[in-house]
């Protein structure tokens, strides 16, 4: 690629992540000669692009050495900034036309207006060999993402199309697979027989922070579980691929998605709540409700927690629990396989007898095994021992490695277009269901673990 445009190069997203993500890409040398182009609908002067480039390069900035502070200084000097409406028929295609190519495209935008965007785009006006790069979650629902895939392949082929998930790095995703498939003594038990269930967590200590623009029209279930936790869970539950290469492991993904779906009743198998005033860290939080640009009368929740069965041979009544959401005490993001108990523990033995554990733990990337062993002390009192490993991570921001997977043409961590229209069809029965309040909005105050009537 030559060139990476970024369409909402004035909003949050390009300034707070996207940006500095290029930067240290830039800064280690795996992006030279790239060009950047930011447009927006904002009247931005060239002083106020310039500024914003400016704050989000300089920690890269200062922890380059001599070439990589060139690269990001020739990358400034020559970037420019163009106001235009995305959505009007020719402003787009016009800037293109101007664009040294082959060109990035990233639609840092809302899943509307990017639609709407593409849709202004003729096909005859998208340079063979551009890239379309869509940011999650990838439209609002199935019918609107079968429509989006749609006019994204009359623009261009699915291998320049990437829909990508910032929160699956790279380095996450090959640890998940070479823990699978790389010990033999765990994939034999990594099914039906031996496993209790899974689940997949990401809780945040963040409240709104300034997104209801965004947040309040989206909630918990859209952000993050469909967004993003249903790719992990396909990682822990596929069947092994023959190579990690892009049709291989993408193909056993959308075979195992394939197979989910989350039963009703839906009172039963999901739990939403929102969180009200509280204290987080010494930090006063206001009532969700009550937050600047929040329509109370919309409901939205907070956080979200669904069961998914995944109904084959491997995984048949084995519940994969996946919750998300924000404002809670305790900072968690890990994937926990809790095995089955052993069938009979010989008597005699004394102590705390639980079921083993696997935690898989999210940036930074850590590995806990907990085991049941003797001692020390009564040598047939069992203790609760853990191993620990660090695993492998990038020197890349999460948006660095998004970006260079585009700029390469490396698609994995890319969703491919029949995988965002399973992952709308898995969560939208919970969507309708929760919109005729088949499931209770519950609270929790701001600051615990959610609440008091869920189970720990």
């Amino acid at each position: 690629m030559k060139t990476l445009l970024i369409l909402g190069a004035s909003g949050d997203l390009t300034g707070r992540l996207l940006l500095p993500g290029l930067a240290r890409l830039v800064s280690r040398g795996r992006a030279d000669g790239l060009s950047l182009v930011g447009a927006g609908s904002d009247a931005w002067t060239p002083e106020q692009w310039l500024e914003r480039i400016e704050e989000s390069f300089a920690d890269a900035h200062s922890q380059a050495e001599a070439y990589g502070r060139r690269e990001l200084k020739r990358i400034r000097e020559s970037s420019s900034y163009h106001q235009l409406d995305v959505t009007a028929e020719g402003q787009l295609a016009g800037l293109l036309a101007q664009l040294e190519g082959p060109v990035a495209i990233y639609f840092a935008l809302p899943p509307r207006v990017s639609q709407l965007a593409c849709e202004a785009l003729a096909p005859g006006q998208v340079p063979a060999g551009t890239r379309l790069v869509m940011e999650k979650p990838f439209g609002s629902s199935a019918e609107s993402a079968r429509h989006l895939n749609k006019t994204l392949a009359a623009l261009a082929p699915e291998d320049h199309i990437h829909r990508v998930d910032h929160f699956l790095g790279k380095a996450t995703v090959l640890n998940i697979l070479g823990l699978r498939f790389a010990n033999t003594f765990l994939e034999p038990v990594w099914n039906r027989e031996h496993i209790e269930k899974i689940e997949i967590v990401f809780d945040e200590d963040l409240a709104l922070e300034g997104r209801a623009r965004y947040y309040d029209g989206a909630g918990a279930l859209r952000d993050m579980i469909q967004s993003h936790l249903l790719q992990i869970m396909a990682l822990l539950a596929i069947e092994p691929p023959a190579s990690v290469e892009e049709r291989d492991l993408r193909d056993a993904v959308a075979t195992v998605l394939r197979a989910g779906s989350i039963k009703a009743p839906y009172a039963k198998s999901t739990r939403r709540a929102r969180y009200t005033a509280g204290s987080i860290g010494g930090r006063k939080v206001p009532d969700y409700a009550n937050e600047d640009g929040v329509d109370a009368a919309r409901g939205t929740e907070t956080l979200a927690e669904v069961e998914v069965q995944i109904d084959n041979w491997r995984w048949q009544g084995v519940p994969f629990i996946l919750r998300s959401g924000k404002a809670l005490g305790i900072k968690r993001k890990e994937a926990v396989v809790t095995f089955r108990p052993v069938p009979h523990l010989p008597r005699g033995f004394t102590g705390v007898d639980s079921p083993n554990q696997l935690r898989i733990g999210f940036g930074p990337d850590t590995l806990q095994f907990d085991v049941d062993v003797n001692g020390p002390g009564d040598v047939l009192s069992l203790d609760r021992a853990t191993l620990e490993a660090e695993l492998s991570g990038s020197e890349l921001l999460p948006y660095g490695e998004v970006l260079e997977g585009v700029l390469t043409g490396d698609p994995l961590l890319s969703v491919r277009a029949d995988t965002a229209e399973d992952c709308w069809r898995i969560m939208e029965p919970v969507l309708k269901a929760w919109a005729r309040d088949s499931a209770p909005l519950e609270e929790y105050a701001a600051g615990s673990d959610g609440p008091d009537s869920w189970p720990g």
